[in-house]
């Protein structure tokens, strides 16, 4: 379904996403940089991410349908998420954190996505998130989060002693974080392979938390 490409870009299939920038610590084309300066006030992680070169953006344009856009989201996360796989056991692999920077796209074409790589990605110990542009928020000590300045979904490596409170609407998801185990396992072993399949299963799996 997909292939990882480990340095450079993360390229989801052709058409619904144009990628503008490759896979980056400085993105030139979106003001980036700034906010994730700001935003190191609420994670702790973030700054020796930051001051090590570990967090990295690649920046996508939506150009196709809604629902052509959204399938090609969950390939880039999917991609992404190799590629997290594949750093977490280097030195500092912990801090490790890739971007995938969406302009142009409506927020719903990343609900779905960012639902079905929580819950495929979970178990192995990764950790998917979902910032809208503009979007306003407070952190667990009610400090207020800077607005992104796009959207973005970004994934890491979880934390698994802090992260699983972050998941409290979604229990069953928690207890996968915390037990995580990355045993090298396909995460699509027994799993459909077309995103509207994909999608399906992520809807049902909404239904029974």
């Amino acid at each position: 379904m997909t292939s990882t490409h480990t340095d450079g870009a993360l390229r989801p299939a052709a058409g619904a996403l144009r990628l503008v920038e490759a896979r980056t610590t400085h993105p030139r084309t979106v003001g980036i940089t700034s906010y994730a300066q700001a935003v190191t006030v609420n994670c702790p992680y973030l700054a020796p991410s930051l001051e090590r070169g570990l967090t990295r953006w690649t920046v996508y344009e939506a150009v196709g349908e809604a629902e052509a856009v959204e399938a090609a989201v969950f390939r880039a996360g999917v991609q992404t998420a190799e590629c997290v796989r594949a750093s977490a056991a280097c030195r500092h692999g912990s801090l490790v954190c890739e971007n995938i920077v969406l302009l142009n796209a409506d927020d719903d074409t990343m609900t779905w996505p960012h639902w079905a790589l929580k819950n495929l990605y979970g178990p192995v110990g990764l950790m998917f998130g979902k910032f809208r542009r503009g979007e306003e928020d407070t952190d667990r000590h009610g400090l207020r989060i800077p607005p992104p300045p796009v959207a973005f979904l970004p994934v890491r490596v979880a934390v698994r002693t802090r992260d699983p409170r972050f998941l409290a609407a979604t229990p069953g998801l928690a207890d996968a974080v915390a037990n995580a185990v990355d045993d090298g396992r396909d995460v699509f072993a027994g799993m459909p392979q077309d995103w509207k399949d994909v999608k399906l299963w992520a809807q049902r799996l909404l239904l029974k938390r």
